[in-house]
């Protein structure tokens, strides 16, 4: 019998392992690190709650799955489409990982969210599809249309600079 992961009895370890990896895609899909922060714990208190996994490969998928679907739910509501930031803070970031965020900030969230779990996660397409719930085809074309937005928006911000 497959050893179960038991989320309550080692949310501490589950935290440790991937709270960056939590934060990261809250991030991207926030834009802000206070409502990042917010969103990754509301995601590691629902890791309460939850019977045990099969092994890491599903929790880590329930929380990346979790965690794209809290930024949805915070982004879309009242309260956050009524309210002004007092300032964007991702420029100040101390993280060399930042430095192409404004560029990917300019690309949707869903392509985003393909783009980091394809290349920073290394899931294949078709992993990405089944965890977003998103036909092959639909991750597939959305990657490639993402890419090209991307490397137009790098090669712009080449020639303005240059």
């Amino acid at each position: 019998m497959a050893q179960l992961v038991m989320a309550a009895a080692c949310i501490p370890a589950v935290v440790e392992q991937y709270s960056d990896m939590v934060l990261r895609i809250a991030y991207q899909n926030m834009q802000s690190r206070a409502d990042a922060e917010d969103v990754a714990q509301d995601v590691f208190l629902r890791l309460l709650g939850q019977p045990a996994f099969a092994d890491e490969t599903h929790l880590k998928a329930w929380l990346i799955r979790v965690t794209i679907n809290r930024c949805k739910d915070v982004l879309k509501s009242a309260w956050r489409r009524k309210t002004v930031p007092i300032e964007q803070d991702w420029p100040t970031m101390d993280n060399p990982d930042h430095a192409i965020m404004e560029e990917l900030f300019q690309l949707k969230p869903d392509e985003r969210d393909i783009l980091y779990l394809f290349y920073y996660e290394k899931y294949t397409i078709a992993e990405i599809a089944q965890m977003l719930g998103k036909n092959l085809n639909t991750v597939n074309s959305r990657l490639s249309r993402a890419r090209k937005k991307l490397r137009d928006i790098l090669t712009e911000g080449d020639t303005d600079h240059g």
